[in-house]
């Protein structure tokens, strides 16, 4: 699983490749919790490739509930059809919306359901997620129960913004993810962009790692390492310097407050180097 998640551009440690086998094997929800930008998204997306399995994102927010997640009715298409004729079948699959956790379900080949931020959703729609998982069928009154088609990988991600319900976590297997060791952010750099200067990917790792320490309310995650790296090397850049993050600062600094912040200590990245 390890070498599998590598060639789809994920380099996960020993552990962490371990417990998503034995999540796979097990039909077991794989629970992600961690800062955001820390790759917990990536590794859903790496784990469905390596399935061969389509990723099917479900992207929680607050006061989602069982019809944003499940399927909905296409009214308008109901109407049209009434008024022309009176003998429509208007509560048929062919009216049918499906969300993400019916489209996971339904899937024929099977599926990878990623469930993102379930932090953000109220602890009423958790208990309904799991329940809906864990009898693998959706009852839909007009059309009866739905079952689940093929074999369904979860990936629940949270950026522990708050609490999650006991009942969530031990129905899931469980890792925390961490910013990564300066080493292997640079692997991870380097597997994305091979073509890169040698020494640009710990020049870059250096400074985001950096900037991480700065209070900041969205610090630099891997993507935006990747984002300045990548920017780098097709401007024909191979070194670092203030002047050049200072152009590409968008690549990595995301908030206005933030970008007030870091601009005017661009110099100090340097001076701590």
């Amino acid at each position: 699983m390890q070498e599998e998640l590598a060639t789809h551009g994920y380099l996960a440690s020993g552990e962490l490749a371990q417990l998503v086998s034995v999540a796979v094997a097990l039909e077991r929800p794989l629970l992600l919790e961690g800062p955001a930008g820390v790759g917990k998204t990536a590794l859903a997306g790496a784990l469905a490739a390596v399935l061969g399995r389509p990723l099917i994102r479900l992207q929680c927010y607050e006061g989602i509930d069982r019809s944003e997640a499940l399927y909905d009715w296409d009214y308008a298409r109901q109407l049209a059809d009434a008024a022309r004729s009176a003998a429509a079948q208007l509560f048929s699959e062919e009216y049918l919306l499906p969300r993400p956790l019916l489209s996971a379900l339904t899937a024929p080949r099977g599926a990878l359901l990623l469930v993102d931020e379930i932090d953000r959703a109220d602890e009423g729609f958790e208990a309904f997620l799991l329940e809906t998982l864990a009898e693998g069928q959706v009852s839909i009154p007009e059309l009866g129960t739905v079952r689940r088609a093929g074999p369904l990988a979860v990936v629940l991600t949270s950026n522990r913004t708050r609490a999650l319900s006991d009942a969530l976590r031990r129905r899931c297997l469980y890792a925390l993810l961490d910013w990564p060791a300066a080493s292997r952010e640079r692997d991870i750099v380097r597997l994305h962009h091979p073509d890169a200067a040698p020494a640009l990917a710990g020049e870059v790792v250096r400074v985001v790692r950096q900037l991480r320490t700065w209070d900041l309310i969205k610090p630099p995650g891997l993507a935006e390492a990747l984002d300045l790296t990548a920017a780098l090397t097709w401007l024909g850049w191979s070194e670092l310097t203030a002047a050049r993050l200072q152009c590409l600062l968008g690549t990595v600094i995301k908030d206005a407050l933030d970008w007030a912040a870091v601009e005017p200590r661009l110099a100090e990245l340097w001076e701590s180097g």
